[in-house]
């Protein structure tokens, strides 16, 4: 089983796997709010948009996932980006990240219906057990979407990663389990419907 380049698309989002092509509308997206100077993420800087770019299709290539970019349906633009990665598809699980949003569209429909899709492709059609998230323990905005997606918080990885500033930080588990998706899919469905 390996990741196979599909487009994910809902009546908001669409997720594209990602190219050369978006370079110049994801560099706007991360524009949007400067998003590379929150400490708590690991978003690109512009200048380092191609080697974002590059490694994704590297990882893809060796296995590891696969990137997308976040388009809106109405405008056309791509607005973020978010991957699978660290695939371990021999004990069927995958982690979900690497994931950003423009701020002009936080806390819209945008980042709930494309984890919804996601989380749709890796049970229903990849049929993995896992999905993982990860984030900053100091990243409390993350930690708190990630709990609305119904996703349960597993623990926290000690001096887990270094960050670009040297920060040694802690990281905190997520997941969502196969026998839990039907009803984080009702979650996710009724969020959709009430945004």
């Amino acid at each position: 089983m390996v990741f196979e380049k599909v487009t994910l698309e809902g009546n908001h989002v669409r997720l594209e796997p990602l190219s050369k092509v978006h370079r110049g509308e994801l560099i706007e997206a991360i524009s949007d709010g400067e998003l590379w100077n929150l400490f708590v993420t690991l978003v690109p800087r512009i200048e380092d948009v191609d080697e974002f770019i590059e490694s994704a299709i590297s990882a893809h290539e060796s296995g590891d996932g696969l990137a997308f970019a976040t388009i809106d349906k109405i405008s056309g633009r791509v607005i973020g980006s978010t991957r699978f990665m660290k695939a371990n598809l021999q004990n069927k699980r995958v982690e979900i990240g690497f994931t950003f949003i423009a701020k002009s569209y936080q806390k819209t429909k945008m980042n709930t219906e494309a984890k919804l899709l996601m989380f749709t492709h890796a049970f229903e059609v990849l049929s993995l057990n896992r999905v993982e998230l990860l984030t900053d323990y100091l990243n409390t905005t993350s930690r708190s979407a990630i709990l609305r997606l119904g996703a349960k918080e597993e623990g926290i990885l000690r001096n887990h990663m270094v960050m670009p500033d040297g920060r040694v930080r802690d990281s905190v588990m997520f997941s969502v389990t196969n026998h839990e998706w039907a009803g984080v899919k009702q979650n996710l469905l009724f969020k959709l419907a009430t945004k």
